[in-house]
């Protein structure tokens, strides 16, 4: 059954054929997404091996849920969403979520950092680093865009936590970029 869409998808026309099994859709929109995708997902992984699997099992689950997609939002968004719960499940399986009262290094509020002095290749090696669950967060919101009543939803945590968290992902990348790289701003 075909659904009408009520938000505007740039690849509307690619995503219904999609709906009636078109290999050449299906090839199109791989080739539309999948780096983005995959990028999303080594950003959460941090493995490439394992964010390639997850695309792949995402796009799988896109092919064959189709008409599940109700074009409340656009074919990219939904398709991240089903990346990154992939990415998720894969985490859960690792059981290496980060206590949300685990810190061991808070700065204090005065501290700051001289982020001009930071490359990006610095900075995400420090984000890398993060415990899995301040990566999570730090991940979703400022990369990826979500806001914290997204994240909270995504990661079955409340709002509150998810600004926490965040907020504490903050404070341990400054002190990371602080210690590798001997800022003393």
């Amino acid at each position: 059954m075909k659904q009408a869409t009520s938000h505007k998808d740039i690849h509307y026309e690619w995503v219904e054929l999609l709906r009636v099994n078109d290999r050449t859709a299906q090839y199109e929109i791989y080739r539309l997404y999948s780096k983005a995708m995959l990028n999303t997902s080594f950003r959460m992984l941090q493995d490439l091996a394992e964010a390639e699997d997850v695309v792949q099992e995402a796009f799988v689950k896109a092919f064959n849920g189709i008409d599940k997609f109700r074009g409340e939002s656009t074919f990219g968004s939904w398709l991240k969403r089903i990346v990154v719960n992939g990415a998720l499940n894969v985490i859960k399986k690792r059981k290496e979520m980060a206590d949300v009262d685990e810190i061991e290094d808070r700065p204090d509020a005065d501290e700051s950092l001289d982020y001009s002095e930071v490359s990006v290749d610095q900075v995400k090696a420090a984000v890398a680093d993060l415990p899995e669950g301040f990566r999570m967060v730090f991940t979703l919101y400022l990369i990826e865009g979500y806001d914290h009543k997204e994240i909270a939803e995504i990661l079955g945590i409340s709002e509150s936590t998810s600004k926490s968290q965040f907020n504490r992902a903050k404070a341990k990348l400054k002190v990371i970029l602080k210690n590798r790289y001997n800022y003393e701003r």
